[in-house]
């Protein structure tokens, strides 16, 4: 796969991990969210809990098993610490969460992945 057509992917990826978040009951408050430290795919907020989501697209099992490591959510923890000022306000709960997506499957949504 090229390079735009993985972007591609990737960003559907994103767009149908965010339905599946508003489907049960979470605000998308950030998307794409950039800083010096890395980037936030989406940011997302249901009642005081705040997370910072990482969104793996894959085409089939074996690959999306081999997404995520600690190198990736670490550049996502990171980005996260720069963030919190801005979109923490009045949160309780603050996690990073990964979603991983595959064509015609639900979205897996990991909850709070990091315990660093």
């Amino acid at each position: 796969m090229n390079r735009r057509a993985a972007e591609r992917q990737g960003r559907q990826g994103e767009r149908l991990a965010a339905w599946w978040l508003r489907l049960h009951g979470w605000r998308i408050v950030g998307e794409r969210v950039r800083t010096r430290r890395g980037e936030v795919d989406l940011i997302a907020r249901r009642g005081k809990t705040l997370a910072f989501v990482e969104v793996k697209t894959r085409g089939d099992a074996a690959a999306l098993a081999l997404a995520i490591d600690e190198y990736r959510l670490r550049r996502v923890v990171d980005a996260a610490e720069g963030l919190l000022a801005r979109y923490g306000k009045g949160a309780e709960e603050i996690r990073i969460d990964v979603m991983l997506v595959r064509p015609w499957r639900m979205p897996v949504h990991m909850k709070n992945v990091w315990h660093g």
